[in-house]
């Protein structure tokens, strides 16, 4: 043999750190000791045991999209891979699209639409802002789309487009299917799948579910599954093609080796949402998510997005001038254990809300962490003051103040 055994291989324990790192940033997030205990098993891909599974997760995924639809598919696959099955299974060559773009990753939609031979119509909007729903309704008017694509909430740049709702009215009143990316949002938010009128709707397992990443959900509406499951239809893609996709999560019939691991986390992720019920966690979220912004702001440090438009599932936070993201970011993991995000060009470092993140006890942590971290820099923060008021913001909420 010409290649010899590798040299110096050791053992995990040996790599990872001695003290597990607290994932604050913007995904993937720490996961429920009974998902983690779930992703340690392997069963058959084609077992009853499966099956059975399988139909608990359709289930749940009804209850956290809010729809009643049939068509709710898993994907072996980030949540980009979801985000390419609703762009490969509805949008056809030559088709207008139009995507709102906020930032990174409602621009990769674009790019998906344009890679499968789309005329993409991208409604650019200005940084730090929300898409306003007058705006889509002109450029509806103007480029009579057939599809729509659009972030509930952009992870890059950490901004809600909080007309949602009346944005799918528009679409659908103009025979726009859309699509709504959803990874960071989806059960930390109200979304209504079926009373707002989406057509798809993309998740992955790594944020808000508080799963693994590598296992995804999209759930499709009627009237799009007309086009996604047309028969007729000759599909490029095989792993991401709709039709074979249902063809496994609905008729037991073999399309590849499920992830099987990421199914039984997946499982346990929802259904330790429905024990929690959505609105006990929409309200966690937000109790949580004001606290750590007031928090932030009284050490003296700046929020990115204005108000009315700010995610409250990933905070992005001013890196004060003269600090390098880098170096917070390389400091608050050393020192304290805990890790942020940086970002995708703009100033900021992101902290995340999402899932197993929205606890108190890791809201203390990290408010710690990032003050003493950029006091540490050699700018001026009141750390004190920022833990105070977290501490006073969570109480406010407990007795009903906020």
């Amino acid at each position: 043999m010409s290649v010899n055994v590798p040299e110096n291989i050791v053992p995990l324990d040996n790599i990872l750190p001695e003290e597990p790192l607290l994932m604050m940033g913007a995904g993937p997030v720490p996961i429920p000791s009974r998902v983690a205990a779930a992703n340690s098993i392997v069963i058959n891909h084609l077992g009853d045991t499966l099956a059975r599974v399988i139909e608990q997760v359709k289930s749940m995924t009804h209850y956290v999209f809010q729809t009643r639809s049939p068509h709710v598919l898993g994907v072996a696959g980030p949540g980009s891979a979801a985000m390419e099955m609703a762009i490969v299974n509805l949008v056809m060559p030559g088709d207008v699209v139009l995507s709102v773009c906020n930032g990174f990753f409602s621009g990769r939609l674009a790019e998906m639409a344009e890679r499968n031979e789309a005329k993409v119509v991208r409604y650019n909007v200005p940084d730090r802002e929300f898409a306003r729903a007058d705006e889509v309704e002109r450029l509806l008017e103007e480029h009579r789309p057939r599809v729509l694509t659009i972030a509930q909430g952009e992870t890059s740049n950490t901004v809600y487009n909080r007309e949602l709702p009346a944005i799918c009215r528009a679409a659908s009143a103009h025979g726009c299917l859309v699509i709504v990316d959803a990874v960071c949002t989806l059960s930390t938010m109200p979304l209504e799948m079926d009373e707002w009128g989406i057509d798809a709707i993309i998740t992955g397992g790594q944020k808000g579910l508080s799963s693994i990443p590598g296992v995804s959900l999209i759930a499709f509406s009627e009237r799009a599954w007309e086009i996604a499951g047309d028969t007729d239809r000759h599909m490029r893609h095989w792993v991401l093609d709709a039709r074979l996709a249902d063809q496994f999560w609905y008729k037991k019939s073999y399309h590849y080796t499920a992830p099987v691991s990421g199914i039984l986390a997946m499982h346990e992720a929802l259904r330790l949402i429905c024990h929690e019920t959505l609105p006990l966690r929409f309200q966690r979220h937000y109790r949580h998510s004001i606290a750590l912004q007031r928090a932030v702001e009284v050490m003296g440090l700046s929020l990115y997005v204005p108000e009315e438009a700010r995610l409250n599932s990933v905070v992005g936070i001013r890196v004060p001038d003269g600090v390098q993201s880098k170096d917070v970011l390389a400091y608050m993991s050393k020192r304290y254990r805990v890790e942020i995000s940086g970002s995708f060009g703009a100033p900021i470092v992101r902290i995340g809300q999402m899932g197993e993140q929205s606890r108190a006890h890791n809201l203390f942590r990290t408010v710690h962490a990032l003050g003493s971290s950029i006091k540490a820099q050699g700018k001026k923060v009141d750390v004190p003051a920022g833990v105070a008021m977290l501490e006073k913001t969570l109480e406010k909420f407990a007795y009903g103040d906020v």
